[in-house]
């Protein structure tokens, strides 16, 4: 054994130096000669990919091996601290290689995610199902009592703990293996999923063969539309794909009701066109391991067993806030609808609105209403403008500053911009990348990721490279990239995620993440103050004149800005639920079909017909690719937080209350996950969360 790992170590000291024979330098086993550190994305390849993966599981799986042998009595700084600390070049080579794969994904990196899938699954099961592992972390957390821990260690000895057994280290030796076979099924299905979509997104057209058909679209779309035609081989047509840049304009403003059915089906049914890429099975088979996993842990639901470890702790506690905003919300959206069937008799017809005409009249209505034109409101939201106003507000409540430095970095995107984020006291805290436009190898959405996080090597903090990845609308060859509210709002959010990564500062890994029904509060609050007036005023500005947005036209914004809730919420709501009901199953029903299922427990809530879910389940992502698995909701439980801590400020009369916003750096974006979420709020807050503000921003 002695000698093996001996051989180990020379092979991964000799692949860290690149000089194994005939073999070009791997720039992933070394340290990054680049400004900051960052990765020098153009000169890895798919084999230096695959060869830092396979040495970082056997760097770890020795680190694991020097942790069990240790023949020294268990101890806080031998077991969990050297846990923690392991498998650094694999996280290093992942955190490099996934945010590429959800951004700039190719067919060969979409072959080696399916290749490691399955031996990532085996990897992390042989350390969490490892029994000598287990028995010295148990060791030490069964004399926390007797340990000098800060608050921070404490915290990790716990979160190292319950991850052993939450993933399945107390099963015995059947279940322990069986357990492993659930697991790899899984990764290998939701990657299946992930990729189906984002095939299903991207390469799902509806295609017009005149300019007749396109009347009520704004010539950018249109523009764009020719261009996508173009460029795959349809010149002379106008093409849209799933991407919502591409397919919402279609929905909102064209007259042409044929083609918005055709958009519409087309995009809720990704994934649901019985064909290579169709996912019911898939999404089934999802379900049906979920609940068996959960049953070999002792839990009668999969919801059940992932709850317990988030803010909400139970199934009962999400539907009971799901419910109380359910009614209140088909409620709004049947005047909503009343509305759109006025809309529709002012045209001299009679039928009766389809999901499809939802958006469309929604906007004539707005209009009636309010006076408040959306094409008129994106002539003054250009890109670059709205990332200067999002800095703007960064900087106003933090001190925070931003300095491009795109051409003295690694780029792993042209379009994509990079900036210094420099502190109050004049250090960096970060390096962020923005990357607001869609592309081919792109999946749809918006998100926040890193290629490094936040963390401490020899005292000293090492800076996260944060990156917000969206699909906003793009610049055209006659106007400039013009967004809508929703799209700057989005903006905003991500940005909210990206300033929690900037301002975490642990010592430890295992203690920098929250609850997943925390984790959106950063991003929802920061969206409140898109449309605040006096932000407006900063970033605003007309893309042709220049002129920043009249007084006037920011309080048709404000007026209007409730307008279409019952809607959104409602469909916000429905994927919620679907969600939900998936997960709370104690038996799957014979031959599921997830499609079905959805609309049958839609149609016994009183769902309007008009409405679908905001994700149908084939294209539902956040649920069936992982991440928010019975966790949707998470949205709505964290907008009960930040409607609540926005009128923290608020109640001061200022939106930038510096007193406020130190608190909620040091209480909320600073502190990771050395607290429970409720402590960290009620720490900033003083109290606990109340719904009110949450209904009153909704209008509902």
């Amino acid at each position: 054994m002695k000698i093996m790992k001996q051989v180990l170590a020379a092979a991964v000291a000799l692949a860290a130096c690149g000089c194994g024979p005939d073999k070009p330098e791997n720039p992933l086993l070394g340290n990054f000669d680049t400004p900051h550190g960052i990765a020098p994305f153009p000169s890895i390849t798919i084999g230096n990919y695959r060869e830092g993966m396979m040495l970082g599981m056997e760097e770890q799986k020795a680190e694991v091996e020097a942790i069990t042998d240790n023949s020294e009595a268990p101890t806080f700084e031998n077991t969990i601290v050297a846990l923690d600390q392991c498998g650094k070049l694999l996280r290093k080579v992942r955190g490099t290689f996934s945010p590429l794969s959800s951004s700039n994904s190719t067919e060969e990196m979409r072959k080696l995610q399916k290749e490691m899938s399955p031996l990532f699954s085996s990897h992390n099961d042989d350390i969490y199902l490892n029994d000598k592992l287990f028995a010295r972390v148990k060791a030490v957390y069964d004399s926390r009592e007797s340990l000098t821990l800060t608050p921070e260690q404490g915290k990790i000895l716990e979160n190292i703990y319950k991850r052993f057994v939450n993933s399945g280290a107390n099963l015995g030796e059947e279940e322990k293996a069986k357990l492993r076979e659930i697991n790899k099924e899984l990764s290998m299905l939701q990657l299946t999923f992930s990729q189906n979509l984002l095939h299903e997104t991207n390469n799902t057209f509806v295609t017009a063969n005149s300019i007749e058909e396109l009347k009520g679209l704004p010539q950018a779309n249109i523009d764009a539309a020719a261009k996508m035609a173009a460029d795959n081989g349809q010149p002379g047509k106008w093409m849209f794909n799933m991407q919502r840049p591409s397919c919402n304009p279609v929905l909102q403003y064209c007259e042409n009701r044929e083609l918005r059915e055709k958009v519409y089906k087309a995009y809720y049914n990704r994934g649901n066109q019985d064909n290579d890429y169709d996912s019911k099975e898939v999404c089934a088979r999802i379900v049906s391991l979920r609940l068996e996993k959960a049953r070999l842990m002792g839990y009668e639901n999969y919801a059940q067993m992932v709850l317990e470890e988030r803010m909400a702790k139970t199934p009962e506690a999400v539907f009971e806030l799901l419910d109380q905003v359910w009614a209140p919300a088909v409620a709004k959206a049947k005047e909503e609808l009343d509305d759109i069937r006025a809309e529709i008799r002012k045209e001299g017809k009679n039928f009766e609105p389809a999901g499809w005409d939802y958006m469309f009249y929604l906007d004539k209505a707005k209009k009636a209403k309010y006076s408040v034109d959306e094409q008129e409101i994106r002539k003054y939201m250009e890109e670059s403008n709205v990332m200067k106003g999002i800095f703007h507000v960064a900087n106003k409540l933090y001190g925070i500053t931003f300095k491009e430095i795109t051409a003295d970095v690694p780029a792993y995107e042209p379009t994509a911009k990079a900036y210094e984020v420099v502190d109050r006291d004049g250090t960096t805290l970060a390096i962020f990348y923005s990357d607001n436009f869609p592309r081919e190898s792109k999946r749809a959405g918006a998100w926040c990721t890193s290629f490094r996080p936040q963390s401490y090597e020899n005292g000293k903090r090492i800076i996260p490279v944060v990156v917000n990845s969206c699909n906003m609308t793009a610049a055209t060859d006659n106007t400039p990239a013009l967004q809508s509210i929703d799209n700057v709002k989005t903006m905003f959010h991500e940005f909210g995620h990206a300033l929690h990564n900037f301002m975490r500062d642990v010592q430890y890994s295992g203690a920098s993440g929250v609850e997943r029904d925390f984790v959106e509060l950063p991003s929802q609050i920061n969206e409140h103050w898109a449309l605040e007036p006096e932000v407006l005023a900063v970033y605003a500005k007309h893309y042709q004149t220049g002129e920043v947005i009249p007084m006037e036209l920011v309080e048709k914004i404000q007026e209007s800005d409730k307008y279409g809730q019952g809607f959104a919420t409602v469909e916000y709501l429905a994927a919620s639920y679907s969600d939900m009901d998936l997960h709370v199953l104690k038996e799957i029903p014979e031959g599921l079909n997830v499609m079905d299922f959805e609309a049958e427990k839609l149609a016994e809530r009183g769902i309007p017909s008009q409405i679908l879910p905001r994700y149908r389940m084939t294209n539902f992502s956040h649920t069936m690719g992982g991440g928010y698995t019975a966790g949707y909701y998470s949205y709505m439980w964290a907008e009960v937080l930040d409607a609540d801590a926005f009128d923290a400020f608020k109640e001061t009369g200022d939106i930038f209350n510096q007193e406020v916003a130190a608190k909620f750096r040091k209480y909320i974006l600073t502190p990771g996950g050395i607290d429970d979420g409720m402590t960290m709020y009620i720490n900033f807050r003083g109290r606990e969360p109340k719904i009110d503000a949450l209904l009153r921003n909704r209008g509902l």
